[in-house]
Order: structure tokens, then C-alpha cells, then sequence
């Protein structure tokens, strides 16, 4: 048993979510680029992607990463997110 935790620690050390944040209020493309700014300033973001059209930043993270890290981040843009969903990805 013992031997199997440790082969599975490090896919567990490297494991990756994706999130998506719903972000209504953004209205020019300046808009999107503040808010992929300032998630990809938060510690563990791989990256960001952030549409105008659909109102959604797609983040890629690490996982443990809060959902309030991320809305504390678009909020310093002067905009509110939503998380709309979360899943974990496969390596």
C-alpha cells in the first residue's frame, strides 16, 4: 500500500483544474485583457483565456487553488466573477 502512495505522489503534486468564471460586466476587449492580467498574476495559474463574446475566463491551475483567489483577482479589475464550473484535468 504504502509503496503505491508514493508512485501516486507526484501526479498528485502536479494535478491540474480547469475553472471558468463567468465575468457579465466586461464590455470591450480592454476588459478582457485586464481580467486575463490579473488571473494570471495568481500564484498557480498555468494560464488564462478570457472571450468577450461568451463573458468567460477559462483559467488552468494547479489544483488547490480557491474559487475566492480567482474572484478576489477579477475583482481588482473592478469587475464581479462567478466560478460556473470546475474540473479537474487529466495529465
Amino acid at each position: 500500500m504504502k509503496k503505491w502512495l508514493i508512485l501516486l505522489l507526484p501526479l498528485m503534486l502536479f494535478a491540474k483544474e480547469e475553472v471558468v468564471i463567468k465575468v457579465a460586466e466586461m464590455h470591450c476587449p480592454l476588459c478582457t485583457t485586464a481580467v486575463k492580467k490579473a488571473l494570471k498574476s495568481v500564484e498557480g495559474v498555468e494560464s488564462s483565456k478570457v472571450t468577450l463574446e461568451t463573458k468567460l475566463a477559462v483559467v488552468i491551475a494547479k489544483d488547490g487553488v480557491k474559487d475566492k483567489t480567482f474572484l478576489d483577482a477579477v475583482k481588482t479589475t473592478g469587475y464581479e466573477g462567478v466560478v460556473v464550473s470546475r474540473k479537474q484535468l487529466k495529465e
